[in-house]
């Protein structure tokens, strides 16, 4: 599939696929205290406007939260700091530029694992077609080829520009105030970006993002905008990952499963209703248990949060688990998912991608033994840059299969 031709830069960014891990410094009693995401106020005249459903914070508010020294962005000297500001990652630089900091709210580097996804779904429908197939001379339609890869890479911007960019710009700005204290140099706590841009991005990546799976369930034909209840459903998840009153994100399971269904089982499904259809339990059934291993992969970035999550109180496995308990929670979900696949693969006569996705389970199970287990603070993003490339082409491998099996048989 020439979508391989990404495959290195998936490697690189392999750490994508878990999100920052949270920091809490220099938190007192107060200051726990008043880290709602939503600020509030009950003298009408000292806030600001509010754009429903997401309230701006007064600038009380802010101002206790950074009573704080800020820390510094500590922008790397290696001449990289402008491309990590697009990418959105640490190091960046302090560039005022607008629309550097809009993209860099949006996280590209996230994008990643989601373009990734919906690879995987245009994989599994077994119907997309190669521009010119060097594999098949049946498959060289060149005019069906080139349509094909105009809607995959449409699917793709829906997927990471716009819906990631979505999520990405929305948990920002829910953690705007405890960003105000430990990350203060962020574009929102910083003031580089103003409250009412923020919210209009917000809405603008939202909207968006609607119309474009609109236009491709248009583009496909279909009866059912398919695309577009799985972009509207995505977006109420990443709503409430990230906003009160229910905000997952602040229990383990809930959140974590929540982060491995948007990076797994959401792009898979987007990618596979494009090119063909869901009416099969197995095409939902697959990326689920995938997600399953998503959550185990996210848990992976609890671990150093561990003490600021049960000062603040969120329920993290960690927390729930200890660190012991959580850590084979983290191996187990992913090995057991994968054998478990694999397993499934096998049983419907499809022995030699079993085989492929046990030789890509085999590194995961060496990794974990050898880093994560041992000490899983330490090692925790040398783990995920390491095991995380065997588990997505295992992913990859899993979706191709599906695609060529025939399930009529």
């Amino acid at each position: 599939m020439k979508s391989l031709l990404l495959a290195p830069l998936l490697v690189t960014s392999a750490v994508a696929f878990s999100p920052a891990p949270r920091s809490y410094v220099g938190l007192s009693s107060q200051q726990q205290s008043s880290l709602s995401m939503l600020p509030t106020n009950n003298n009408e005249e000292d806030r600001t406007t509010t754009f429903y459903p997401f309230p701006t914070s007064n600038a009380e508010s802010l101002s206790r939260l950074s009573a704080v020294p800020p820390k510094s962005n500590e922008e790397v000297s290696d001449g990289s700091s402008d491309l990590r500001q697009l990418l959105g990652v640490k190091g960046a630089s302090g560039s005022t530029d607008i629309w550097k900091i809009r993209l860099q709210l949006t996280k590209p580097v996230t994008w990643i694992p989601l373009v990734w996804g919906v690879m995987c779904g245009a994989a599994a429908s077994g119907n997309y077609h190669w521009i010119w197939n060097p594999f098949d001379p049946n498959d060289r339609d060149v005019m069906l080829g080139l349509e094909d890869t105009a809607k995959g890479l449409v699917a793709m911007i829906l997927a990471g520009p716009f819906l990631t960019g979505f999520t990405q710009t929305i948990n920002d700005w829910y953690d705007r105030d405890i960003d105000a204290i430990n990350e203060p140099y962020r574009p929102i706590p910083s003031g580089a970006i103003s409250e009412g841009q923020v919210i209009a991005q917000i809405w603008i990546l939202l909207i968006g993002g609607l119309g474009i799976a609109y236009g491709l369930d248009v583009w496909a034909g279909h009866d059912f905008p398919t695309v577009l209840a799985l972009s509207v459903f995505g977006s109420f998840i990443s709503y409430i990952y990230s906003a009160p009153p229910l905000k997952l994100k602040q229990n383990g399971w809930a959140g974590n499963y929540a982060l491995g269904c948007s990076y797994i089982s959401l792009p898979w499904w987007c990618g596979q209703a494009v090119f063909g259809e869901l009416d099969r339990p197995v095409y939902f059934i697959l990326p689920i248990l995938y997600s399953i291993a998503g959550l185990g992969i996210a848990i992976v970035n609890d671990f150093k949060s561990v003490e600021g999550d049960r000062a603040m109180g969120l329920n993290s496995l960690p927390v729930a688990f200890g660190m012991d308990g959580a850590k084979y929670i983290c191996a187990g979900s992913v090995t057991l998912t994968q054998l478990g696949v694999a397993a499934y693969l096998q049983t419907i006569g499809e022995s030699t991608y079993a085989a492929i996705l046990l030789g890509l389970l085999l590194p995961q199970i060496y990794f974990q033994v050898t880093l994560l287990l041992p000490d899983p603070v330490a090692n925790d993003v040398k783990y995920q840059a390491q095991s995380q490339p065997f588990f997505v082409f295992g992913l990859l491998a899993t979706a191709l299969c599906v695609g060529h099996h025939d399930f009529s048989v």
